[in-house]
């Protein structure tokens, strides 16, 4: 979940070494921020600056962008294996100080080669995993007098996750790389080359990107790219596997807003134009479609935000087609991979395309004979690659830690299935199905309403929030996965302990902490049955003191039983997540800022995990 990238230089005129990669950073600090470091190679050889802290701070105290080479690595992380200090930020090198290594993963057998080459003589610095690579690579450098092939042999000797770059005096003008299960990315410039983690740290400089895949194994120079299989040795042709980004540099930047955040959840009216684009002109998606039809069992997976758009997906689908749909936290995989079979489906879903819980999910269902069908953020990402069908959301770059854009822009996709699924069923008429299709067409212009109509209501409620300590959010039926991301939201950002719970359920146990002034959200579907049963559960809140607040479709008169009502536009309750999830991202966003804390780095967290 580290951030890493590297540039390698025609000459120092080319760009600023130092600038450049310090700017890459910050466009991966999302990744980890708990310590980072940089090094280049300049006439007086390999220099490295590094420390405990988050970028801008470091900048301050190491001044990254006045470094000056040809070849530079760096690394901002979040912490693994050692404590987040100066000692045990990255880069990592050997004893000679001759091999710079950043990596992000985890070296599953380091303990035991860390034994090996200390009965060599090898003197180690850090707790990290990461440093026996490169002392690995100083003691097959010995063997072998390349750098390429001990390269080679130091990958070779590992069992984990790695996404690898390896700097070295001895060839300045080379970046080493190497990927397993941990996402790399070569950006293809003019007179450079550069690899990252991500593809918004190369947009400054080339929107031409290639995605390295598990097993390859190579380096760049600046006018070369040597992509190569480490099993086989094969020596692949690296202008076949170019693509183009669609995303420019704008849309990784802030655009005078405070945060990528609130950037990116006023974004989601254009992410969702976006997505629809895709949705109505990809033919694959009939494929899919009826691939779901016709299997025995559909189940669908993914991880923190991505299960609530797997949970969402499950219930419109049961819903709408009667077609039952299981889903699952993606880290409990294997209980449920144990009763899959050949005419089952999974769907796996992942913002980034390379979450390893996920991953883990689909190949164990694939070795049972399951097909994939996966909806992911990032075209060419390692999920997609492992599917027979590949669907892509089109949200864009997403910065910020907590997902906003990519749960609208997936419960949307999923939402678009379900219908169609239900019309291949035959449980709605082409011209129902057609209906349903066209309510979420509008869903970019409800949810500018929706954002419009609630602003300034959720910004008083985030003032009364910010002393409280705990909360609770409660839907039924439809509203619950929002719920759920409601209550995730103010979690991971505003540090407010919050259990979503089926309001019915909260009666059997969970009531028992209301007490006065106890905060209650309910998400209310715009579905008539499901407001006459919340009413109910809202009125045995508020018997007990509690403090309700709804988030309620126009026209559901709560003004005598809430204390707050938080209106958004009443439409079909299939857009229940798009209309009612935006006002809880705002509520987060605003209780964390008046909290003074930075929502785009929540503490502990990362964006794109890649660690079981």
């Amino acid at each position: 979940m580290c951030g890493i990238i590297g540039l390698c230089l025609h000459d120092k005129n080319t760009l600023r070494l130092g600038e450049a990669i310090y700017r890459g950073l910050l466009r991966l600090e999302y990744r980890g921020y708990d310590s980072a470091g940089i090094a280049v190679i300049s006439d007086n050889g390999l220099i490295i600056l590094k420390g405990k802290g988050k970028l801008n701070e470091l900048e301050g105290k190491y001044s990254f962008t006045s470094l000056e080479g040809i070849t530079g690595i760096g690394h901002t992380r979040w912490a693994t294996h050692g404590a987040p200090n100066d000692v045990n930020a990255h880069p990592h090198t050997d004893c000679n100080n001759m091999f710079a290594i950043v990596h992000n993963g985890v070296i599953e057998n380091y303990m035991e080669l860390k034994k090996i080459l200390a009965l060599k003589g090898h003197v180690f610095k850090s707790e990290t995993d990461t440093e026996i690579v490169a002392h690995l690579i100083e003691e097959y450098y010995k063997e072998t007098g390349s750098v390429y092939q001990a390269f080679k042999k130091a990958i070779s000797s590992l069992r984990g996750t790695y996404a690898i770059l390896l700097i070295t005096p001895l060839e300045p003008h080379k970046i080493f790389y190497a990927r397993k299960d941990s996402p790399l990315v070569i950006g293809v410039g003019n007179g450079y080359n550069a690899v990252a983690s991500d593809i918004p740290a190369l947009l400054e400089h080339t929107r031409r990107v290639i995605v390295i895949r598990d097993g390859w194994i190579g380096y760049i120079t600046p006018s070369e790219i040597h992509i190569e299989e480490l099993d086989t040795g094969h020596i692949l042709e690296s202008s076949r596997y170019i693509r183009v980004v669609e995303w420019d540099l704008k849309d990784a930047e802030k655009e005078g807003y405070p945060f990528f955040m609130i950037k990116e959840i006023y974004e989601q009216p254009r992410a969702l134009r976006s997505t629809i684009h895709g949705l109505v002109n990809d033919v694959i998606i009939d494929e899919a479609v009826k691939l779901l039809a016709d299997a025995d069992k559909v189940f669908i997976t993914g991880a923190g935000t991505s299960y609530h758009a797997s949970e969402y997906f499950a219930l419109t689908t049961m819903k709408l087609s009667g077609k039952p749909v299981i889903p699952f936290i993606a880290s409990e995989y294997e209980v449920y991979a144990g009763v899959v079979g050949s005419s089952d489906i999974l769907i796996a879903v992942s913002q980034s395309g390379e979450t390893m819980d996920t991953m883990k999910a689909v190949r164990a269902f694939k070795a049972k004979g399951c097909r994939i069908i996966s909806l992911t953020n990032v075209v060419d990402s390692a999920i997609a690659r492992e599917s027979d069908i590949a669907l892509y959301t089109r949200a864009g770059p997403e910065i910020g830690v907590a997902a906003t854009k990519t749960f609208l822009t997936q419960t949307l996709f999923l939402s678009w299935i379900s219908i169609l699924l239900a019309g291949e069923t035959g449980r709605l008429n082409s011209n129902e199905a057609a209906k349903l299709l066209e309510e979420l067409r509008n869903a970019p212009r409800y949810v500018e309403e929706s954002l419009s109509m609630s602003g300034e209501t959720v910004k008083k409620l985030a003032e009364k929030l910010v002393p409280v300590k705990s909360m609770y959010y409660l839907s039924r039926d439809i509203g619950l996965p929002v719920a759920r991301e409601g209550a995730l939201k103010i979690k991971e950002i505003a540090y407010i302990h919050a259990e979503a719970y089926p309001a019915g359920e909260s009666k059997h146990g969970p009531i028992a902490l209301v007490e006065p002034s106890f905060p209650v959200v309910f998400t209310v579907p715009s579905d008539r049955k499901l407001e006459k049963l919340l009413l109910g559960n809202i009125e045995e809140m508020k018997a007990r003191g509690g403090f309700v607040i709804g988030v309620a479709p126009q026209g559901f008169n709560l003004n005598e039983r809430a204390d707050i009502v938080i209106e958004v536009p009443r439409t079909h309750w299939i857009l229940t997540s798009l209309t009612h999830t935006p006002p809880l991202q705002l509520l987060a966003y605003y209780v964390a800022t008046m909290k003074g804390l930075d929502p785009d780095k929540p503490r502990n967290l990362a964006k794109t995990v890649t660690v079981e």
